[in-house]
């Protein structure tokens, strides 16, 4: 039988096979979902409505589920099973009720395992709920316990449930954060905050100040990838600081739990560090007990969790404290612009820069870059050694390929292996795995051996060979337990056993379980010839994890079988149909008895193994972030070589020192879009030049991609990565800042012009001289005089008080007058459109415009707004109106600003009552005679020009208003 290591014995999955064969059999049927039946309904119902009440969003959308296990099948009740139906079914008919529905029955909806396992990760991941999971209570029928919990931050109860299987969700681990305000002022904040990853046993603390928008804060959940946020309760709902500690959270997607203030207490965290962490001395002579905050943030999530009423917990944590100011910051609006991390709506893998550059081959890899996508380094040395050991691998093809192909590709998850053992959850077969990780090493250290390039030989020996060696030589007595004690041949048969030799008691059941194999092999051969089939091609003996031992027929050949009474089908799979033979029932039936009496004799063994090797946890762990490193940098490298054109490594300049210049810079996402020929451009930030650029030119045109390319390969220079660029030098920024857009802001009660400010207050509260900022079309939510006052006043912030380096993209040309005003820091650049001529028959103004996406120096003066519309075929009549009140606004600007009241009063100075009253009837009166004159029959298609020159013509036929002072001075302007 397949895996008979496993906790659950051969002897118990015999007791149960007769239900399992019934419950995958159902599953194969489409219509999967169990059917409702509860033993003393009317009990069930009293239980369930005796419950503690829980915490909801609004009646249709709690923020816990409670499930009910019901051993093959999960049961939801009340408005969970109405939120389950919507969400899952996507009908309300699936919704069947216990008890009389006209005595207050209580809605109930069913889950078949798959079901079950599947909204799992969807509540988890996607919706950010929590879950409780009931279970049947031992102490009598119709009792029930709560037994397991989990959270978006908290997954360890369900992690067998999930089956680590979760997609971009679990790529990253479940950091689950709880943090702790205290206000110094109106404007700078204490904050203190704790954060774990439960499932690697770590704490880390922090404590900094903030300002009254808490961008280090949100900072910090982006860096630490946080999943769930412990907060104090607020009960009067009116605490103005948490209420901005929760939008945070809600913004960056984070589930918020809320627990009373007295969680927060720290007067027993000295105690449970005590005993919680792995170093002998007290907590009290630690430095992070100093961080009063951070312990009270300490507090909350160690009673949150529940670590102390697990004594397997105790010495097992290491606390650590966590430095803001070394990893760029980011923010929510920058995640978002720069398209870091894969979105809901992404279809294809390149949409986002982590789907572009993961090309890891191991979990502990993929985890890490989504991690090092968070935490772009501000060290130059640091980013410098990543570059050095990228380019190694660049330059060293068969290197780089042999660690993808080979060696990373063979690795598994060594986190969760890790974990297995340090729960006590560990069989032999996670030691084998162990065992098979240990003898690779070797192989990875030859491989940097053979590196003869000097130049990278040291950087590589320094991060991998040597840490690789000595972890390989510090497994090698793991290795030879393994050998020495596990039967290794038996792998083949996929079965994991000790040894026969260890004992005589397992050298007879060994020796007779080999017989009952002879003899199935016998049975094999009969059965091929009777049915004359090919044994190697067609008739297969497997060990089902159902069925046991029998056989397996391909689909085409198994209609050898039917109307044969001596084949009894089992199933029938996408991968062929089952059957056995009554003396293969025997022989199956003698193997599972005796191969669990093997797994009882040797259960002994088995736990004097796994615990030898739970030993190596600490060994493991290490093993494990230095296989990620390496998968990281490697996947680094075969991005820069496999891009339409390959990246070059950056040269990188101290923090606050240097330029920023780009040559043929490319968006790395965009150029890998299907169908895309991607016009390169050259980006130049220099300081007392050009450090705020301000780009104009049509829609669509390329603006917005411009300046998100420049901020995206920033990032990826400062997490180590080569750049697409040709040539590229950069100094180091301490955060990138955006503003491009705020899609769901309405959604969330928030106008949009609203969203646009709250960022830009960030922007401006968090930038320094070292930040980049990136703002894309400002200003738009309100009245264009509003919107580009403030795009102006914000500007001009930047430019002369922060003085950072800045991109933005605008339709407000009157902005380009910045560069006037600011000659040494603002630039103008425009993105280039080729009008060509107007069709002909067609007016002037509908000429074709083709848009080049080339970046140039200068102003571009139109936006070309109602050329895109006609792109996507809006009604020639629409089109046509909107070309005719654009005319129409342009002239009356242009009026205008040509003739505005302080001229008019202006030129007025000076003249008498009687002269300005006298002008103004000649004036008026020649502007009646113009109407007429324009209104008359057969005139109606007049142009604007042929207008003008009607008037040209009354005003010099008309000498008493040629002679007017009055209208000479007006004339004169």
């Amino acid at each position: 039988m397949e895996n008979i290591q496993h906790s659950t014995s051969v002897l118990q999955a015999l007791n149960v096979w007769g239900r399992r064969d019934y419950k995958i059999a159902n599953y194969d049927k489409m219509s999967s979902r169990p059917e409702l039946k509860v033993d003393d309904e009317n009990g069930f119902i009293r239980f369930f409505r005796s419950l503690p009440s829980k915490e909801v969003v609004n009646e249709s959308n709690p923020t816990t589920i409670r499930l009910f296990d019901r051993g093959d099948w999960y049961t939801a009740h009340g408005t969970d099973a109405e939120f389950i139906a919507r969400t899952v079914y996507k009908t309300t008919s699936v919704l069947r009720t216990l008890g009389r529905s006209d005595s207050g029955g209580l809605p109930s909806v069913t889950l078949s395992v798959t079901v079950f396992r599947n909204f799992l990760r969807e509540a988890l991941f996607r919706l950010n709920k929590r879950i409780e999971i009931w279970v049947s209570a031992e102490s009598g029928r119709g009792q029930w316990k709560l037994g397991k919990q989990a959270s978006p931050g908290n997954l360890q109860d369900v992690e067998e449930e999930l089956g680590g299987a979760g997609g971009n969700a679990m790529d990253s681990a479940p950091i689950i954060l709880a943090v702790k305000v205290s206000a110094r002022s109106s404007e700078a904040k204490n904050i203190g905050v704790c954060f774990a990853d439960a499932s690697v046993r770590e704490l880390g603390v922090s404590e900094f100040l903030d300002n009254d928008v808490y961008s280090n804060f949100e900072s910090l959940v982006i860096q630490l990838g946080v999943k769930e946020c412990v907060i104090q309760l607020d009960s009067t709902k009116k605490d103005a600081e948490l209420a901005k500690l929760r939008a945070i959270a809600d913004t960056c997607g984070i589930a918020i739990t809320e627990r009373p203030m007295a969680d927060f207490g720290t007067r027993d965290i000295e105690q449970d560090l005590t005993r919680l962490l792995r170093d002998e001395r007290s907590a009290a002579t630690l430095p992070q007990t100093e961080l009063k905050l951070a312990m009270g943030a300490a507090a909350s999530l160690i009673k949150y969790l529940g670590v102390m009423s697990d004594s397997t917990n105790f010495g097992q944590y290491q606390l650590y404290q966590h430095d803001l100011s070394q990893y760029m910051k980011l923010d929510a609006s920058a995640l978002r612009a720069l398209n870091l991390m894969p979105g809901p709506r992404d279809g294809a893998k390149n949409m986002s820069l982590y789907g572009l550059l993961n090309h890891c081959k191991t979990p502990v890899g993929s985890r890490l870059l989504a991690q090092w996508l968070k935490q772009p380094l501000m060290d130059q040395a640091q980013i410098e050694k990543r570059h050095q050991l990228v380019e190694a691998f660049v330059v060293d093809t068969e290197l780089r390929q042999t660690m993808q192909e080979e060696h990373l590709r063979a690795i598994p998850d060594l986190y969760r292996l890790a974990k297995r053992f340090q729960r006590s959850q560990a069989n032999l077969e996670d030691v084998v795995r162990v065992y098979q990780v240990a003898i690779r090493l070797p192989g990875f250290v030859r491989s940097f051996e053979n590196v003869m390039d000097e130049q990278y030989q040291t950087p590589l020996d320094e991060q991998y060979t040597t840490k690789l060696r000595n972890l390989s030589n510090s497994l090698a007595k793991l290795e030879e337990m393994v050998e020495t004690t596990v039967d290794l041949d038996a792998l083949d048969n996929h079965e994991f056993i000790i040894k026969p030799e260890f004992d005589d008691s397992l050298r007879v059941i060994r020796k007779k379980l080999d017989k009952l194999r002879y003899d199935m092999d016998l049975e094999h051969r009969r059965v091929a010839k009777d049915l004359n089939q090919d044994m190697e091609k067609k008739l297969f003996m497997e060990n089902h994890r159902v069925h046991g031992w029998c056989f397996r027929l391909t689909r085409n050949e198994a209609g050898c079988i039917r109307n044969k009474k001596e084949y009894q089908e089992c199933s029938t799979q996408k991968n062929g149909v089952y059957f056995t033979t009554r003396t293969m029932q025997e022989l199956r039936r003698e193997h599972d008895q005796l191969s669990s009496n093997y797994n009882r004799t040797q259960s002994g063994l088995v736990q004097e193994v796994v615990n030898v090797a739970t030993s190596y946890c600490p060994v493991l762990e290490q093993l494990a972030g230095t296989v990620a490193h390496l998968d990281v940098i490697v996947s680094f490298a075969h991005v820069s070589v496999h891009a339409p054109t390959a990246y070059t490594r950056p040269k990188m300049h101290p923090r606050g020192t240097g330029n920023t210049i780009l040559k043929e810079a490319r968006h790395p996402c965009m150029e890998m879009q299907d169908n895309i020929s991607f016009i390169t451009n050259d980006v130049s930030l220099v300081r007392d030049e050009s450090s705020f650029l301000i780009i104009t030119g049509p829609n669509m045109g390329g603006k917005s991609t411009y300046i998100r390319q420049i901020g995206v390969i920033a990032l990826m220079a400062q997490i180590g990565c080569f750049v697409p660029c040709t040539e590229a030098e950069l100094t180091i920024f301490d955060c990138i800042l955006a503003r491009v857009g705020a899609s769901d802001s309405q959604l969330k009660g928030v106008s949009t012009f609203m969203a646009e400010m709250l960022e830009t207050s960030n922007i401006l509260k968090s930038a320094t001289s070292e930040s980049l900022i990136i703002i894309d079309e400002l200003g738009r939510g309100t009245s264009t005089y509003d919107g580009f006052g403030l795009a102006w006043a914000i500007s001009e912030h930047i430019v002369t008080e922060i003085g950072c380096f800045g991109m933005f993209a605008t339709h407000f040309h009157e902005l380009t007058a910045l560069a006037d005003r600011y000659p040494k820091s603002v630039k103008n650049l425009h993105v280039v459109a080729f009008i060509g001529d107007a069709k002909e028959g067609e007016s002037n103004k509908k000429r074709e415009v083709t848009l080049l996406y080339r970046v140039e120096p200068g102003v571009c003066d139109q936006s070309f707004g109602i050329h895109v519309a006609e792109l996507v075929r809006f009604p020639e009549k629409v089109v046509n109106m909107a070309r005719q009140k654009a005319e129409e606004l342009e002239d009356f600007t242009t009026a205008t600003s040509d003739n505005t009241e302080k001229k008019e009063a202006s030129a007025l100075d000076g003249y008498s009552q009687e002269e300005v009253e006298e002008g103004s009837a000649l004036l008026k009166s020649m502007l009646l005679k113009w109407k007429a004159e324009i209104e008359a029959p057969g005139k109606e298609n007049l142009t604007a020009e042929e207008k003008r020159q009607i008037m040209r013509d009354l005003v010099a036929a008309d000498s008493s208003l040629q002679s007017n002072k009055v209208f000479q001075g007006i004339k004169a302007l």
